[in-house]
């Protein structure tokens, strides 16, 4: 891991305790550099441009241009850029909110500074990701989805999700049959490995058809 470039991170957040804290938790990582810190949103755009940053933690209440307005403006500019989005909230119309605007990862600010690192590791690998501590990720779910009873640990748009993917469609068939974005399927999908315990598609459907969850 430490042969390969360092990630550059920068981060943006108004608290000067959390800009600090969350870069001393980074800077424990060897793969991690953190090229840049911002107080709002306004400032972290204009650094953008002088760092050559791969991921960008946003928190999502800052002055000057807040997480969301911030995170729209980086998809105009730098549409590549990695963006995770750093909150107080942990309910599911803020979660929405930021995967409908782009973010490729959502953390809740109750999460365990030691686990950023493998947080902006798994965003960077391409799985839309959501952390937290107060509520486990698993269990925080979006709109439209409840618990289900019986023994499956998936709510109800995950099981519709997990069987489209039983039917072989991929993320973007989906996202069109549901009317969500693929970055929504990606996040339902990544909750439906945590829980299940599996680690892709094949396993989780497999899963599924032992323990009769689908047939």
């Amino acid at each position: 891991m430490t042969s390969r470039t360092p990630m550059r991170v920068a981060i943006a957040d108004d608290h000067r305790l959390m800009l600090d804290g969350i870069k001393r938790a980074l800077e424990t990582a060897p793969d991690i550099t953190v090229v840049g810190e911002a107080m709002s949103g306004d400032e972290m755009l204009r650094l953008l441009p002088t760092i050559e940053a791969d991921v960008v933690i946003l928190d999502l209440r800052m002055p000057n241009g807040d997480g969301l307005e911030t995170l729209t403006r980086i998809r105009e500019t730098h549409p590549g850029l990695k963006v995770i989005i750093l909150s107080m909230f942990d309910d599911s119309d803020h979660i929405d909110q930021a995967l409908q605007r782009g973010a490729d990862g959502y953390v809740v600010k109750s999460i365990n500074p030691l686990d950023l690192p493998s947080t902006i590791r798994q965003v960077v690998e391409g799985n839309v990701h959501l952390r937290s501590v107060a509520v486990p990720a698993g269990a925080v779910s979006t709109q439209q989805s409840r618990p289900r009873g019986g023994s499956s640990p998936l709510t109800d748009r995950e099981m519709s999700i997990l069987k489209l993917v039983a039917e072989g469609l991929s993320n973007m068939d989906i996202a069109n049959r549901l009317f969500v974005t693929e970055q929504t399927v990606k996040f339902h999908l990544s909750n439906i490995y945590r829980k299940l315990n599996v680690s892709n598609r094949t396993e989780a459907t497999r899963y599924a058809y032992k323990a009769g969850l689908i047939e």
